[in-house]
């Protein structure tokens, strides 16, 4: 492939306009990030009950709120110890796959392609359950199980009903420590208010803050391996007409 000066001139200026375009994306991100930023700033910080319930009593808006998330009425299997704010069984079966596999070999001197049969084994999902608290506790407020997120399930058990079925167990632990980021309103949150385990008000903040940092700089990634791209494709079309 020949790449005339016509061309490196005409692919200069399709990297110039498509940097200032750019440019302008990202002061727009910048900006809406700055104006979240501004919330988080001005937001209520509450790190006690009685403060949160007048927060809700009041309506003060956005707010910051650190406290104990707790399962009501917990949830479990009678088969696996403990009690579970979200529990959930996967029955798997140790199944048997074939699949052709693709070779190559030299013969007098010629290339051939030939395929064997391939025996494989994998742990199949054939069957599911899962329970859920109805109601939780957030900072000692009693709210529905869909006014927030809950941390993700765990692993607790693998039980074999035979050497090839078995039951895998994951739960969501009945307590948890967290903080929310949440608009008190109408006497309540939102819903599926993200919580942010094992973080205080403070690491919050900063998390929710360079998450904007982070979509900036996959933006500018995107951007440039789209340049990259357009410019590629432009050498790779026939462009006589810039002669």
């Amino acid at each position: 492939m020949e790449i005339t000066k016509h061309e490196i001139l005409a692919s200069v200026s399709i990297v110039a306009i498509m940097l200032f375009v750019g440019i302008l994306i990202s002061q727009k991100i910048s900006e809406y990030q700055t104006d979240k930023n501004e919330i988080y700033n001005k937001a209520v910080k509450i790190e006690s009950s009685d403060l949160f319930q007048y927060g809700l009593d009041t309506d003060v808006g956005n707010a910051f709120v650190y406290g104990e998330l707790k399962a009501v009425d917990t949830v479990t299997y009678p088969e696996i110890s403990g009690e579970y704010m979200y529990v959930n069984k996967v029955k798997e079966h140790y199944t048997r796959h074939t699949r052709q596999v693709k070779h190559t070999r030299t013969v007098n001197g010629k290339s051939q392609t030939y395929y064997t049969t391939e025996v494989y084994y994998t742990w199949d999902k054939v069957d599911s359950d899962s329970k859920t608290c109805k109601c939780i506790t957030f900072c000692n407020v009693e709210f529905s199980n869909s006014k927030i997120r809950f941390p993700d399930a765990q692993h607790i058990d693998t039980l074999y009903e035979t050497s090839k079925d078995r039951w895998k167990y994951y739960g969501t632990d009945a307590e948890h420590k967290g903080t929310i980021f949440a608009q008190l309103k109408d006497h309540t949150i939102q819903e599926k208010t993200k919580f942010y385990e094992n973080k205080n008000i403070e690491e919050t903040v900063e998390t929710l803050s360079k998450e904007g940092m982070i979509f900036s700089i996959l933006f500018w990634v995107f951007w440039i391996a789209l340049i990259i791209g357009i410019v590629c494709g432009f050498y790779y079309l026939d462009n006589e007409w810039l002669n």
